[in-house]
């Protein structure tokens, strides 16, 4: 029996479980820092927090952190793999990905989303529902890419950048670490590190 063990419940823990049993794993286990003051999330139990999964990293075949803040998702994933816990790689069967495209450890690909030839996406990245990562993008470590969003080929995103739900973003575009595009944002041009960015076409909201 594959057991897996989900670091965050939340909805997008609920998102991750539900893939997670759809990708073959036959059984998850929910963790949070909010327990024991949360004990459940939908149908299943929490069985502890970060420390206790800490305490038994041999009872799984694997574990993924579902928490949406790139940073501390990353933060989780340092401690997990210090503790020589194996982080899982999980991909909705429902999901579209080349052959020749590369998966991090940690990264979690939800239903409808299409990876295409020869793109790689670091560790502990989400590829949210819908979204679309073309040939040749290169995605760093914690990277999200929202729902129904969409980069065309050789993007560049930097390592725990946002990418806002139903964004765009051009062709051979660089976007660099701890960027944040905002929903529905068209982004034509190279953003710099450390920006926040919105519009049509994007621009940096501090500017």
């Amino acid at each position: 029996m594959k057991r897996l063990a989900i670091l965050g419940a939340s909805g997008h823990g609920k998102v991750v479980a539900e893939s997670a049993l759809r990708a073959g794993w036959d059984s998850v286990d929910f963790y949070d820092d909010a327990w024991p003051g949360k004990r459940r999330i939908g149908k299943w139990v929490i069985s502890g927090d970060t420390e206790a999964l800490l305490k038994d990293p041999g009872g799984f075949d694997g574990a993924v952190v579902a928490i949406g803040s790139n940073a501390i998702r990353m933060r989780k994933i340092w401690q997990l793999q210090a503790a020589g816990i194996e982080l899982a790689t999980i991909a909705h069967p429902a999901a579209t990905i080349s052959d020749s495209a590369r998966l991090g450890a940690g990264t979690v690909v939800m239903a409808g989303v299409v990876v295409n030839a020869d793109a790689v996406v670091g560790a502990g990245a989400i590829l949210n529902t819908l979204c679309s990562v073309d040939h040749d993008c290169v995605l760093g470590d914690g990277v999200h890419i929202s729902p129904g969003a969409h980069l065309a080929g050789d993007v560049r995103v930097g390592e725990q950048s946002w990418v806002g739900i139903g964004a765009s973003i051009r062709q051979g575009v660089t976007v660099g670490r701890l960027v944040t595009i905002g929903a529905g944002a068209a982004v034509v041009c190279d953003i710099a590190d450390n920006l926040t960015v919105a519009g049509v076409p994007a621009k940096d909201l501090i500017r």
